[in-house]
């Protein structure tokens, strides 16, 4: 049954024509595509949902809970031979986790698959085991929980509702995991690999923006929602409702903000950067909401009013200022400034690139951030022994769309290379295995994909060197130009095609804007249109300064100062991508990797649904069949000496029931009787290589044949015997245990009803007794209710000096309540004091005095008490010295810079205010404007209202007098 299924590889041999095998290196037709997909079925069907090839494990995602992740699982999979228990993501884990502990050398795990294969589940559960099964301190669980919490934050960032996944994750993730030397989790560091920024301001229909923007909705407080400017109702914004599924039942959007907001505590969030990350997640939302209208001129002007005042405030910028660079272009030619007014579709450009950057610039600090907390500490573990790294690649699957863009251009590029990795590697394993026990290595052809490689990335000829050039020459490029010079550079290349270079019968299938590559999974027609736009990956020039200025601190981290002043211009998205990559497969090459294969088995999200059409595309793919294939070159089944002899010892009279001499001779002894001939099996210097399936198949029959023919033999006698022994024993052991234990209980309850009995008399004598002075009988009552009130106040204690709370005392404590009440509020007091800063103090002093003015009396007050004050006052060293020797028989008090608006047309006018021990003097840069002595002044004003006004009273005789 599917039970005895899961004890062993090789005893699931045995059930090979119900489940087939757990290795398709054991499939007899492994060149079989159609026999490949036919064992993946029947695994399937019995909720195996995964299959070695070698020791690459192939898993099925089966869209259903199955009970094969407990924590019983999980132990039996630690530390155990890999062939030993059936194919798990468990094995895979612990058998780099092995490698890792006993060899000292950087492990990777590579997990690759389609959308909504189950890579992201694949990556929680390797993070899960390992967080069960390592070593634990306390300072290890709070690496634990930071590596299992930076999930949910990065999924609720970088993953959306697609139609093929719910979860989708529209980022690639590569995760190190360091262990010290004890196996330890002690840190860990995440690379981001091309957000699909783009969906930030489209989705096709049926798909959803980024989960974060859902869950902040449905999940966040009022008060939070109405500090951001937003709704419940993600209907409002344009930007959620671009595929038409807003809401998803299978989604639990106010559940997973709850579980983001807990994890990003955990991640050392603060409460305050909590705030700003969200301010910019509802700055992007506004953002959506921007409209435009065009004027006479054709000219954008922005229609939304509302919406640039709430991302003035949530961005920390100048209205304003964001209202013009919307609308306006600014470029700098020969030194100066061009301001140029935006059409109504430039201006759209404007707003959703300015939506994209702020987005992905937020998420790699997010990932940053999320780094900061997951990193090693040398301080918090000591031992001063180098620690050792685990990856864990999480990377988007080969893509063919119906439409295939930029985004489907990189992530098949990327597949490309982890293809070609893949193979050299698996290719390299395989010749080392044979080197090292000394059997003849047999080359083996495969397709090398370097050639599609180097049709991408290579240097002046690459189809991303000639992305690159369009975008940078000056002149009118657009895609249709970059089509162009790519027919002109690869024209002959064997792997690429477009309309103009294609045969009459290919053309019809190609349109005059697509090309075409031939990858090793297959080909894909790729439509140029928006490449060049998404390889600048432009931002407006006074958009970026103007997030330069934001007081926001995470913008003000993610737009850099030195954007604007570098002359150098930025690298592409397509050469940072590259660069990205590369620096990727240095780090995997540098490591002893093992793979994940996911694949999904049906378009529907439906469990028991097995799609022969789809599998066989995934299958193509993700190459399986050629890595079978490099696989099978030569020996199907190799077992060490010792594990092969331990199994099947018992067919062979020589060896069984224990052999005494060295495991290879006895193998030698064991194949001799098995009948084995030459060109079956080889002799390594520590394993045993079987070239075919069917001579290990034959063995294992013959060994099921033995097991059950032993077993019928000894049951029936060794059954009775053993059973009246055990029986016998056990009831002896029962009678004892028995006795004694009543015993126990008897005089525990016997000792515990005493004990009460006393307690419960003393207590009442010492109520009775209660208003007596003390005495013997009233000692124990009288202690106890002090101590109760004692205890009551040590934990009702006031935790702040506003706090007026006080338990009430019996009346024997009153006084000393009393004591202890002042004596409380006097450190309470004391404690306030001594941690005041002189400079927070000055703030208190200057607060205290800005409530004694303007407490109920401006509008903006009650917002303006948590903002700290700054100090505007102007120093000697800014007041024009004309001025100062103008002024030097008057000490200036308090200098300020002021705007001072004309009469007429109430133009406004940059000046200086001071003040001195007798008038108030109006500069203007070196010019005394106007003197008002304070004898002159009839009084101040100022409004009740949101501004910073306040007007100077002075007697007027003459109307001409200002």
């Amino acid at each position: 049954g599917t039970n005895g299924i899961r004890l062993t590889m090789e005893s699931a041999l045995t059930a090979r024509d119900r489940v087939g095998v757990q290795d398709f290196v054991l499939l007899e037709n492994f060149t079989s595509e159609a026999a490949f997909i036919e064992n993946l079925r029947k695994r399937f069907k019995e909720n195996l949902i995964y299959t070695y090839i070698g020791s690459v494990l192939v898993s099925v995602n089966p869209y259903k809970e199955l009970e094969i992740y407990s924590k019983q699982n999980m132990e039996r999979y630690r530390g155990v031979s890999f062939y030993e228990v059936s194919p798990h993501l468990y094995a895979i884990a612990d058998n780099s986790y092995r490698s890792l502990r006993m060899e000292r050398k950087d492990q990777c795990i590579l997990i690759s698959g389609e959308s909504g294969a189950g890579k992201t589940e694949a990556t929680k559960k390797i993070l899960q085991y390992y967080a069960m099964t390592c070593p634990a301190s306390q300072q290890v669980e709070t690496v634990k929980d930071r590596l299992l919490q930076s999930n949910p934050v990065l999924e609720a960032f970088g993953n959306a509702k697609t139609l093929r996944n719910d979860n989708s994750s529209r980022f690639g993730k590569y995760m190190d995991v360091q262990f010290d030397y004890r196996g330890a989790p002690v840190g860990g560091h995440i690379l981001n690999y091309l957000l699909e920024k783009s969906r930030v301001v489209h989705q096709n229909n049926g798909e959803r923006n980024f989960h974060i923007f859902y869950q902040l909705l449905e999940g966040g407080e009022e008060d939070l929602l109405r500090r951001l400017g937003l709704e419940k109702n993600p209907q409002q914004y344009h930007y959620l409702v671009k595929g038409h599924c807003a809401r998803v039942s299978s989604i639990n959007d106010k559940n997973d903000w709850k579980i983001v907001r807990r994890a990003l505590s955990i991640i050392s969030f603060n409460d305050s950067e909590v705030e700003d990350l969200l301010s910019i997640v509802g700055s992007v939302l506004h953002l959506g909401n921007v409209q435009f209208a065009a004027d006479e001129q054709g000219n954008a002007q922005v229609t939304t009013e509302n919406q640039i005042k709430y991302l003035a405030r949530l961005l920390a910028v100048e209205g304003s200022v964001l209202r013009e660079a919307l609308i306006h272009k600014k470029i700098i030619a020969k030194g100066e400034e061009l301001i140029s007014p935006l059409n109504l579709e430039q201006a759209a450009y404007a707003r959703d690139a300015l939506a994209k950057a702020i987005y992905g610039r937020t998420f790699s600090w997010l990932v940053n951030k999320v780094n900061q907390s997951l990193a090693y500490k040398e301080g918090e573990f000591p031992g001063g022994r180098s620690t050792t790294v685990l990856g864990l690649l999480d990377i988007y699957g080969f893509e063919v769309f119906q439409h295939n863009s930029f985004e489907q251009f990189c992530i098949n590029y990327c597949n490309e290379k982890l293809q070609q990795l893949f193979i050299e590697l698996t290719l390299k394993s395989e010749q080392e295995e044979y080197e090292s026990e000394g059997i003849a290595w047999e080359p083996v052809q495969y397709f090398d994909n370097k050639i599609i490689c180097d049709l991408v990335e290579e240097k002046f000829k690459g189809i991303i060197s000639i992305l690159d050039e369009e975008c940078l020459r000056p002149g009118d490029a657009t895609d249709t130009t970059f089509l162009e010079k790519l027919e002109e550079t690869v024209k002959n290349h064997p792997h690429f095609v477009t309309h103009k270079l294609a045969d009459q019968k290919t053309r019809k299938s190609l349109g005059r804007e697509e090309f075409r590559l031939s990858h090793y999974a297959g080909d894909v027609t790729y439509s140029v249109a928006g490449f060049l736009d998404k390889n600048n990956d432009l931002l407006f020039r006074n958009l970026k300064e103007t997030m330069c200025n934001s007081e926001n601190p995470i913008i003000n981290q993610c737009f850099d100062r030195t954007e604007l002043t570098d002359k150098k211009r930025p690298e592409t998205a397509a050469t940072q991508f590259k660069n990205s990559l590369s620096k990727l497969m240095e780090s995997l090459m540098s490591k002893e990797p093992s793979y994940i294969r996911c694949i999904k088995p049906n378009d529907g999200k439906q469990a028991d649904r097995f799609d022969e059409v789809i599998i066989r595309h995934q299958v193509k793919y993700l190459g399986l069949m050629e890595n079978l294939r490099v696989r099978r070159a030569g020996f199907a089944y190799r077992r060490k000496y010792e594990v092969f002899l331990q199994r099947y010892k018992s067919l062979c009279p020589e060896t069984w029931p224990t052999w005494d001499g060295r495991p290879y001779d006895g193998v030698a002894v064991l194949v001799k009787h098995l009948g084995y001939k030459p060109e079956e099996y080889k002799m390594g210097r520590t394993k045993i290589f079987i070239r075919f399936p069917k001579t290990l198949f034959s063995t294992e029959d013959a060994l099921e044949v033995r097991k059950q023919n032993l077993a019928t033999k000894m049951q029936a006698t060794w059954r009775g015997f053993y059973r009246r022994k055990k029986f016998l024993h056990m009831k002896h052991a029962a009678i004892a245990i028995q006795c004694w234990w009543r015993g126990i209980l008897g005089r525990r309850k016997a000792a515990k009803r005493k004990w009460a009995a006393e307690i419960i008399r003393r207590f009442l004598k010492g109520f009775i007794y209660r208003n007596h002075p003390r005495c013997p009988e009233n000692e124990y009552f009288l202690d106890y209710i002090r101590f109760s009130f004692l205890m009551k106040l040590k934990n009702n204690l006031p935790k702040n000096i506003l706090d007026k709370s006080w338990p009430t005392p019996p009346p024997s404590l009153t006084e000393a309540s009393r004591l202890l009440r002042e004596l409380y509020m006097r450190h309470m007091v004391w404690t306030y004091c001594r941690n005041i800063s002189p400079e927070w103090k000055q703030q208190l002093e200057q607060k205290v005095i800005a409530s004694e003015i303007f407490k109920g009396k401006k509008d903006n007050y009650p917002q303006s008490v948590p903002r700290l004050f700054i100090n505007t006052r102007l120093g000697n060293e800014e007041i024009n010295t004309k001025i100062l020797q103008a002024l030097e028989s008057e000490a200036i008090k308090y200098a300020v810079p002021v705007v001072k608006y004309d009469r007429k047309g109430y133009k406004a006018r940059a000046r200086q205010l001071l003040l001195t021990q007798n008038a108030a003097v109006i500069v203007e840069e070196s010019k005394i404007k106007q003197r008002i002595d304070y004898t002159n002044l009839t009084g101040i004003s100022v409004s009740s209202l949101s501004d910073n006004l306040f007007v100077l009273h002075v007697h007027c005789e003459d109307n001409k007098q200002k």
